[in-house]
Parts: structure tokens; sequence; C-alpha cells
């Protein structure tokens, strides 16, 4: 059974709402959009790590029974006895048959005639969570049509860069703040803020592709800002390079982060889709909260700000689901855009699971869950450590949303980390925050096996 949250999606983005459609997770993105682009200088992060390539599984849960889902590693026999026993009719899953850990799942397709025959014989339409060259690459290998635009517009329009000048532009409340192209402009705004600085503000500096905290340095004393200050000069007369691609904020009070999402259709028309409460620590995303503790006048804001980002968007090329990060200040005031993610979120995953499984008036938290392994771990050991957890009591239960990632670092007779990502449900916040102890707990018995 296709979702009717699925169904808007496909109708928004291909016409109709049966349109098969042939997923690839690549949460990888924003590491090939940056590229092209200066940030700070630190050490790169790799979006291809095994464990973020696994999140792909996130895609099990939203994709319906015509479609395709490729992935790096076939599911896991106890998680799809478990989606299916959960009422999930699963997408057929297509795994590449030459696979580097190296390499994105995107790129094992491209090197897998075989994937690529039966991706040719799908006719269906290629849905990526977000358009680089190398799913563009797929599309042209396989024929599949793309059900968004590629990789120039995604690039262009997932900048932080460009969502703080959209704000400007379309009236909207900004977080108070600046955009750099070359450390010319960089330095001047460093001589802006940093007497802010040093009276106990903190500033942020953001890289315009950077993901997860990744590419992100707090300002929060003078040693600091004068560091960096050193490290961005030294390194571009070092390569003769005065690039660089970075917003600068003030960190504002705040009650708490949200995202909301919204749908661009091809014809222009945008769909509010939900809003939920980020839970984030120093601009690290850890999860999402439902509803949030919003006014009727903040639904509002949003709603408008959804509209005027979306014809933005539309009116620069794109079509497809766009996130959007905000702050509720500690003042009540509403800072409807912090940046623009314009491709396929976390939340997005969520969306069949809430539509099915969360009750009307209910609390919902969806988050991951850190295990410490001695050794590969199957499902069904997750299974059975959760044990009732799993079970719907009372309106209140734990479901499971993505298992793949568990065993994404083991190695041989090592210790290793893995994740567990699920979406907690019950009837109030209170309850909820009982059943997450709850879950941390079972789960330390996975640690001393």
């Amino acid at each position: 059974m296709t979702t009717d949250y699925l169904r808007g999606i496909k109708k928004a983005l291909t016409g109709s709402e049966d349109t098969p459609l042939v997923l690839v997770c690549n949460f990888e993105a924003e590491a090939l959009w940056a590229k092209g682009h200066v940030g700070l200088p630190a050490v790169p992060f790799s979006g291809s790590t095994r464990l973020v390539r696994r999140m792909e599984e996130l895609g099990v849960l939203l994709a319906g029974p015509d479609d395709f889902l490729v992935l790096s590693e076939a599911l896991d026999p106890g998680f799809r006895r478990y989606a299916e026993e959960l009422g999930f009719a699963l997408p057929t899953v297509l795994v590449p048959e030459n696979v580097d850990p190296s390499r994105s799942t995107a790129e094992d397709a491209l090197d897998s005639p075989v994937l690529l025959e039966a991706l040719r014989s799908t006719a269906g339409v290629l849905l990526p969570m977000g358009t680089t060259v190398l799913e563009q690459k797929l599309a042209e290998a396989t024929g599949l049509p793309l059900a968004v635009p590629g990789a120039e517009v995604f690039e262009r329009v997932n900048s932080k860069i460009y969502g703080r000048r959209v704000a400007v532009s379309a009236g909207l409340r900004p977080v108070p703040g600046f955009e750099c192209e070359t450390v010319a402009e960089f330095l001047a705004v460093l001589d802006e803020v940093e007497p802010l600085v040093e009276q106990g503000e903190r500033v942020v500096v953001k890289d315009a592709y950077g993901v997860s905290g990744k590419g992100l340095v707090v300002l929060d004393g003078k040693v600091k800002a004068s560091g960096l200050r050193k490290l961005v000069t030294r390194r571009a007369a070092r390569s003769g390079d005065d690039r660089l691609h970075v917003v600068v904020e003030r960190w504002l009070p705040k009650r708490f982060d949200l995202n909301y999402q919204f749908t661009v259709g091809r014809d222009g028309a945008v769909v509010f889709d939900f809003v939920k409460q980020a839970l984030t620590a120093d601009g690290v995303h850890k999860g999402h909260l439902v509803p949030a503790e919003l006014e009727p006048r903040h639904h509002d804001e949003l709603r408008h700000a959804a509209s005027v980002i979306g014809e933005r968007l539309h009116a620069d090329g794109f079509s497809g689901v766009a996130g959007v990060d905000a702050i509720l200040g500690l003042d009540g005031v509403l800072h409807p855009l912090l940046e623009i993610n314009a491709r396929l979120n976390m939340s997005t995953y969520q969306g069949g699971v809430t539509e099915r499984l969360l009750p009307d008036g209910s609390a919902c938290l969806a988050k991951h869950y850190t295990l410490r392994l001695a050794a590969r771990t199957p499902f069904d050991a997750v299974r059975a450590a959760l044990g009732p957890l799993l079970d719907d009591r009372d309106g209140e239960r734990v479901v499971i949303t993505c298992a793949g990632t568990v065993n994404a670092n083991a190695a041989d007779d090592a210790p290793f980390e893995g994740r567990l990502y699920a979406v907690l449900v019950a009837p109030d916040r209170a309850r909820l925050a009982g059943l997450d102890a709850a879950t941390e707990t079972a789960l330390t018995t996975l640690e001393s096996r």
C-alpha cells in the first residue's frame, strides 16, 4: 500500500501519483556540491563514510511496493520481516554487483552492468536525495528521466549563501549575519564581529555546504577569532586563491530550532508538508520532535515563508522536496530561514512512518542511538534487545526505521560504533521521554554481548 504522503510527492514531481520511482538516497550529496567551493581551513570531511552511506536504507519505509530502491547491500532478512509485519509493502531492492566501500552507491551502480540493465527495465523515474553529477550520470546511463532538476540547480540552491540572500530578497526576517565569497570579505566581517566576540557573544562561521556540524566554527573568544583569521590568511597566501565561501552569523538565544518541509511541483505549486521541532547540539542535528510547540501566528509565518521561498526556488529552476531550518528566539520572534536544504531530508524519510503509525494527538521523537558493539550484530538481536518496546502498548512504541547503519563500521575482531535510527511514539511528551530512556537502556544490552 502506497501512503498518501508518497502519492503527493509523486504527483508533484512526475505529474502522476502512480509513477514508479527509483530511489537513490545519496546522503553524501553536500560533499560533492562543495567540491567547487572553498570552505574553512580544516580537514575535509568525507561524505562517503560507510555509516553515512548506509543511511540510504531510510528509503525503505518511504518507497512503495511499485518503487525500486538502490542499496549498496541487501536488506537484513530480519529487518525485512519486521518492516512487513508493521504493514509496509516494501520496494524492490536492487544491489550493484560491483561494490567498493570507498565509493558511493551511485558510483557502484555505474560500474555494475547487470544493475544498469535492471534499472533500464524498471520504466521508472530516478529520484535521488539530491542530484549530483553522479546521479545525473546514472540517469544518462540508464535512460531513466530525473524526477528533479540536474546537479547544477541543486548545487546553486543548496548553498547557505544562496539561502541568506533569498531571506533578504523575499523580505523574511534573517538571522543577523553576512555572506562571504572572498578572503577579503571575510576579514572585513571579522573586523566587525570581533568586538562582539570580545564582549562574550558567540558568532558562528559556516561553510556554504557544511552539513551536520561539519565545516562550522563557533567563535566564542578573541583567541579563536584571531586564530581563524591567521589560518584563512596563510592558506590564501600559500595557494594564491582568495576564494572563501562561508556565512557568518550571530548565535541567537533561542527556545528551539525548527525544520519545516514543503514540496515545489514542476508547475511551481508549493505545498506545505509539516513543521517539526529540531533537536540540535552546537549545530549538529540530533533528531526531531512532533508536534512543535508553536503558536498559531508562528505557523502562519512558516506557511508564508514556505510560499515565498518555494516561489523563488522554482524561479531558479528547482522543483522537488525542500526542507528549511528556522529558529524561534527566546523572545518569541521567529527567524524563518536559517538555511535551505533543497533536497529530501531526514524528515522526508519519516513521512510514511508517521502517516501510518502516529495516532492523532500523539507525540513523536525521531532520533538515532549510538551503539558500541564488539561484533557484527544481526537485526534479530537488535529486535530481541528492544523486545516489548517495539509493540504498541496503549499508543506507545518504538519503530525502527534504519538498521543498515548498525554494522556499517563493522571490522574483523575490533570494536566499532554503529547507529540505530528510530521513531518513538507516545501519547504525550512525558511518556515519550520515558520511552526514550527505556530504549537507551535496552540497547546497552547489545554492548555487553
